[in-house]
């Protein structure tokens, strides 16, 4: 009785991990971050197969409300879907959790930001040629971070510290 139950068991827990291998996979060939519902995303996904390369903008005000774009980094060849702010014209991407065990875990891009800043940008079926530049203190974080809080309704008034203590990545999108 024991062994089949443990049979079963095994056959269970070997399906579950075949299957999660499957959809990993899955999802590292997909074009761009895997959503299942609209608004609902995983957040990783293959790199761009599809979408028209166009020169870069000088100023990001068309994507002020836009709620989500995705982002490919070239370096792990993933994609995932983020969330943006637009500060007088220039964009900005913020990561959370970087002094978390879970962000240190989770949050592969930012920490590689530093090896290679080369990254591509998806807004409908345009492709945006862009790199990421580290910004860590001054009065952009204040501003990136305000308009973070007022678009999406996370956290309190920003301080200028979090990023110095690492809470927080923080990026401005710069052209190629």
């Amino acid at each position: 009785m024991i062994r089949s139950i443990l049979k079963w068991l095994s056959i269970g827990f070997g399906s579950i991990v075949v299957a999660m291998g499957l959809f990993y996979s899955y999802m590292r060939l997909h074009d761009g971050p895997v959503e299942f519902v609209p608004r609902f995303t995983i957040s990783v996904g293959g790199p761009f197969r599809s979408g028209e390369i166009a020169a870069s903008p000088t100023d990001w005000t068309f994507l002020k409300d836009r709620e989500e774009i995705e982002m490919e980094t070239l370096n792990l060849g993933t994609s995932k879907t983020i969330w943006i702010s637009v500060v007088d014209g220039r964009m900005f991407i913020a990561s959370g959790r970087r002094n978390t065990w879970i962000g240190q875990l989770w949050k592969q891009w930012p920490q590689r930001v530093s090896e290679d800043d080369r990254i591509i940008l998806r807004v409908d079926d345009t492709l945006y040629e862009q790199r990421l530049k580290p910004i860590t203190e001054g009065p952009d974080v204040i501003a990136a971070m305000t308009e973070s809080s007022r678009k999406y309704g996370r956290g309190g008034a920003p301080r200028d510290d979090s990023i110095a203590r690492e809470f927080v990545w923080l990026f401005e999108v710069m052209p190629r």
